[in-house]
Parts: structure tokens; sequence; C-alpha cells
């Protein structure tokens, strides 16, 4: 299971999920015990959290980007060239920032909350012109 690599095919069989959850990210030297975060990422001067803002808040956390997650529901390739790229470039052009996340299957965007429904109606656009050639 491999993935897709051919972005005109990713583009044109795009489907998007989201869910009502607001995300946050955060930063901390140590993960609490008990805490279930989404996403963790060791860098260098800390570990990185994905996870819903309550739960940042349950274990007062300091938190940043108050962000929707939009699940970009096709079986992308690890190694696709350009679908990243492309999905960004059009969400910049409508000044909705975006933090994606990948993950074996698919590519997770995190946007800004209050702009997650533009979001997905540039992506149904991208789609639905990306269909017709």
């Amino acid at each position: 299971m491999s993935g897709e690599t051919d972005l005109t095919a990713l583009l044109a069989t795009l489907s998007v999920e989201t869910d009502e959850v607001i995300y946050v990210f955060a930063t901390t030297s140590q993960v609490p015990d008990g805490i279930n975060p989404i996403m963790q990422f060791q860098e260098r001067q800390g570990m990185t959290l994905i996870l819903p803002l309550e739960e940042a808040k349950q274990y007062e956390l300091d938190y940043e980007f108050a962000s929707r997650k939009i699940t970009l529901a096709v079986h992308s390739s690890l190694a696709a060239v350009g679908f990243m790229a492309r999905i960004a470039s059009v969400l910049a052009g409508k000044g909705i920032s975006v933090n994606p996340v990948a993950g074996f299957y698919h590519d997770h965007l995190f946007v800004p909350a209050d702009k997650c429904d533009a979001a997905l109606h540039c992506l149904k656009q991208l789609q639905q012109a990306s269909s017709k050639k």
C-alpha cells in the first residue's frame, strides 16, 4: 500500500474530512502522564504536541494556534511530489495559514479554527477544477 504519487490523480480524487474539535500546538520538556496528543514530535528545544484545546487547558500547558484538523482523505504516497505544495499555495492565496502533518495514509492540515470553512471551500474548488482536466 504505497499510495498515490501522481499529482493530477491526487488532486482529482481529493476529498476531505474534518471534525469539530479545536486543536492547539504546545511544547513541553516532558509529556505529562495521562495526556493523549494526536501527534508528538521531539525537537531539540522540546516536545511538540498537537492536542485538543480542552486537554491542553486541563494539563495547564502553554499553547498556541487554535486550529481545526482537515484530513485529506486520499491515500497519498509519502514520496508524492507537489501535493502539499499545491494545497498550501491555494490556501496561502486566500490568506489561510496551514500547518501540515503527514501520516502514513493521509495528510492532515491544521488551519486556524475561524478559517476552517474557507479552507474547506478552497479545497473543494481545487478538487473540482482538477477533476475537469
